[in-house]
């Protein structure tokens, strides 16, 4: 019988073979692929009983932790539909999600280390989330978040054995999950996923990237509210292994595990990488790694790689996004560091087709030649979430979705990623648009104008502004910059704030235009350790 293609398939699929099989891996504590699946029932008997069934929209705002997953277990077997949300977003990009994805729910935890969740909440205007009606706390604080006229209780505690026999009502075609993705908008567009394209997609990756092979384990430490850090998590659950899940990347902590698991998976940056690589103590090597993927945000991939092969660590660039999915491909391991570190690489799927389109006449494009990935996959998205233009536009009639990055295809059948062919900036591991950024620095008191370009800071990746303040007033750029990390994700703060009396510009035929790329020569010329 094929298997079912849906989310709480991944993981009742294992339940006659080897229901009490590691499936996480948290702290000390070990959970079973049966008592996973338990408390995936659980969270569906909880969530029908507050009124959740096929179609809705639940937020769920945690770190990584089982309840994350057992939630995306539980929405999958009602038809429902999970949102993930960041949880770098602050209060603004917090309304957004939730106003747009029309969520009636939102599970959250009150803090985590440093950030108060529960106070970026309570700064939300009530109106501006209208179909939310219910805030279930986990970790439950002294006093309970309050926001207008919602309701507020505590998430239970899941069962592990003896829960509800919750029937399962998913289906391949369901809408199953909502990830946030930067667009030419000013806030984030929402990408749908149904259960089908996820699910086969982990099956595709299993084997592609060798999770099926005999005691294989993947260390989890990116968050499960992005694509890099949920397709390697639903991929390994697919291949019924065990996953030992990090709240957070801690470099030290990361270490251990792999040691004492004798981990084979891992999945990140090149800034994780390095991190990792100085946390590793003298003389250690990584045996038991066989599968490393990373996405290179910063230049030396390939001292890296280098480095990272002398202790154990096989590095293999990859490429993914929201659209067709994290670990789309990955880079040949055999090959040579110079192109084993570049992004691209194989399909996971051997079906899927990529073509390289001209950026100015449209024509597709020979081997070797640059242009515009596009990409035809059964992990495509469904479609921006009530937004037909965007979809349209992104999607051709043929079902090929334009990536907007640069790349190649090989003569052997890969590809090769380049850049983005917009201006995006990879901050934190997350592709951001500038104008997101943008439209904020102007709500800032004392700003009229401002211009964000990414740039390096002190020999590492980060966004700066160009600022053009009001007349007669009195605004500096560490006031700028303090505004800000108050109103945006921490990633997204621009590391300099420079100001200029005016945008370089130049006139065309269309209008006239703003010289971004003068912008960049301005800021490279600039004392990094210098504010203006």
């Amino acid at each position: 019988m094929p298997k079912k293609l849906t989310l709480a398939a991944l993981v009742s699929r294992h339940l006659e073979r080897a229901p009490e099989s590691c499936a996480l891996l948290v702290g000390e504590r070990r959970i079973s692929y049966a008592e996973l699946d338990q408390m995936g029932r659980s969270a569906a008997d909880w969530l029908q009983e507050q009124g959740i069934g096929h179609g809705d929209r639940v937020a769920v705002w945690l770190v990584n932790r089982p309840e994350w997953l057992a939630l995306m277990l539980g929405l999958s077997r009602i038809g429902a539909v999970l949102v993930a949300v960041n949880t770098r977003y602050r209060t603004a990009e917090l309304q957004h999600i939730l106003s747009a994805s029309g969520a009636c729910l939102l599970i959250m935890q009150p803090r985590f280390r440093k950030i108060d969740f529960q106070a970026m909440l309570e700064k939300l205007e009530p109106e501006t989330v209208p179909d939310l009606k219910t805030i279930a706390v986990l970790d439950q604080a002294t006093t309970a978040p309050q926001l207008g006229g919602c309701s507020t209780l505590p998430f239970p505690a899941l069962e592990t054995s003896n829960a509800p026999d919750v029937t399962d009502h998913s289906s391949e075609n369901n809408l199953a999950i909502l990830f946030t993705t930067s667009g030419t908008t000013k806030l984030p567009k929402l990408v749908v996923h149904t259960q089908s394209s996820l699910a086969s997609h982990a099956d595709l990756v299993a084997r592609a990237f060798r999770f099926d092979q005999p005691e294989a384990g993947l260390l989890a430490p990116l968050p499960f509210c992005g694509t890099f850090g949920l397709v390697p998590v639903m991929t390994a659950l697919a291949a019924g292994i065990p996953i030992a899940v990090m709240e957070t990347f801690d470099e030290g902590p990361a270490v251990e595990l792999i040691l004492k698991h004798k981990l084979t998976h891992l999945f990140g940056s090149d800034e994780m990488y390095w991190r990792l690589l100085a946390a590793m103590p003298e003389e250690t090597r990584f045996e038991s790694l066989r599968m490393c993927g990373f996405a290179a945000f910063q230049t030396g991939a390939e001292e890296l790689a280098r480095q990272t092969d002398a202790r154990g660590i096989p590095l293999a660039g990859v490429y993914g996004s929201s659209e067709v999915q994290a670990l789309f491909s990955i880079q040949a391991g055999q090959s040579d560091v110079q192109e084993r570190c570049k992004g691209g690489g194989f399909p996971a799927d051997p079906e899927a087709q990529v073509r390289v389109r001209h950026t100015e006449t449209g024509d597709l494009l020979e081997p070797e030649q640059s242009g515009v990935l596009e990409i035809r996959a059964k992990g495509n998205f469904a479609g921006y979430f009530n937004n037909p233009e965007a979809t349209s536009e992104a999607v051709d009639t043929d079902g090929f979705f334009s990536t907007g990055d640069i790349g190649y295809l090989r003569q052997d059948g890969s590809f090769v990623y380049q850049t983005r062919a917009g201006d995006a900036i990879r901050l934190g591991g997350f592709l951001v648009n500038p104008a997101e950024i943008e439209d904020v620095l102007r709500d800032c008191p004392g700003i009229a104008e401002a211009q964000v370009i990414g740039a390096d800071v002190d020999g590492k990746p980060a966004c700066v502004a160009f600022v053009i303040a009001d007349p007669d007033t009195d605004v500096d750029a560490e006031g700028v910059r303090a505004w800000l990390k108050n109103t945006i994700a921490a990633f997204k703060v621009p590391a300099k704030v420079w100001f200029l009396d005016a945008f370089p510009v130049t006139e065309s035929a269309n209008g006239t235009k703003i010289q971004r790329a003068k912008l960049r020569a301005m800021a490279a010329e600039r004392d990094s350790k210098t504010t203006f």
